[in-house]
C-alpha cells in the first residue's frame, strides 16, 4: 500500500509498483488517517509511506501501527535531509529509500523488507546504542514505567489487559533492547536515564 501527499508522487509510483510483477498493489491514500483506516481492514505486508502524510505525519502513523498486531512493515520515502532515516528508524520503520535514488532502489527495498529485513543505507546504526530508550515501542515504554513500580508479571499482564505469557514476551524484548539481563538491572536502567516523559525541565531563578 502507497501513502503520499502529492498526487503526482503517488500516481508515479501505482504506476511503478502495478507494473512490478514481484508486487500487488492494495490501495492507495493521499493521507495518514486513510492508510490507517485501510490497513486496519485490508491485508497488507508493507507499506511506503511519505513522511510529511497529513495530518498525523509520519512518526506520529508508525508510532501507532508498531504497536497493533499484523502491521504493514513501512518503509520511509522521504528526502534523506537533515537526520530523517534516523528519525524513521527510531520511530518504528522497516527502512528509508530516498526520493533522490533511483526507482529499482525503492522496489528493492520494498523486497527486503518483505523478507524481514531492515534497511538503512544512509545511517550509521550503532549510534542509536546511544538512546535505547528510544527504540522501545509505546507498550515497552509503558511495561518498563511499570516494572519500575515494582509490579509482578501478573500485577502486569493485569495493568496492560494482556496475558502473563505476552508480558513475559515484551519483558524478553526489552532487555535486549536494554541490553540487560533482568528485571533489576531494567529498572536501574529507568532510574537512570528516565523517560523523557519523566524528565521535568530545571526552573528557572526568581519562578
Amino acid at each position: 500500500m502507497l501513502a503520499d501527499a502529492n498526487p503526482l508522487v503517488l500516481s508515479a509510483m501505482s504506476e511503478i509498483f502495478e507494473r512490478d510483477p514481484r508486487f500487488s498493489l492494495v490501495a492507495t491514500s493521499g493521507t495518514a488517517e486513510g492508510f490507517l483506516g485501510m490497513v486496519m481492514r485490508l491485508p497488507v505486508q508493507v507499506g511506503v509511506i511519505d513522511w510529511k502524510l497529513p495530518a498525523l505525519g509520519g512518526a506520529k502513523l508508525i508510532e501507532v501501527l508498531r504497536d497493533q498486531q499484523n502491521a504493514p512493515r513501512l518503509v520511509v520515502y522521504a528526502d534523506a535531509t537533515d537526520d530523517l532515516p534516523r528519525q524513521a528508524m527510531t520511530a518504528g520503520a522497516a527502512a528509508f529509500s530516498p526520493r533522490s535514488g533511483p526507482v529499482e532502489g525503492l522496489l528493492d527495498t520494498c523486497c527486503d523488507v518483505a523478507a524481514g529485513k531492515m534497511v538503512f543505507p544512509f545511517l550509521d546504526v550503532r549510534d542509536l546504542q546511544q538512546d535505547p530508550i528510544a527504540q522501545l515501542s509505546k507498550r515497552e515504554r509503558v511495561l518498563l514505567e511499570a516494572l519500575s513500580k515494582g509490579s509482578t508479571n501478573r500485577e502486569l499482564a493485569a495493568e496492560l489487559g494482556i496475558s502473563v505469557n505476552t508480558v513475559k514476551f515484551h519483558l524478553s524484548n526489552l532487555f535486549e533492547k536494554l541490553s540487560v539481563r533482568n528485571r533489576a538491572q531494567a529498572i536501574a536502567f529507568y532510574y537512570a536515564s528516565r523517560l523523557p516523559s519523566e524528565r521535568v525541565p530545571p526552573v528557572e531563578r526568581g519562578e
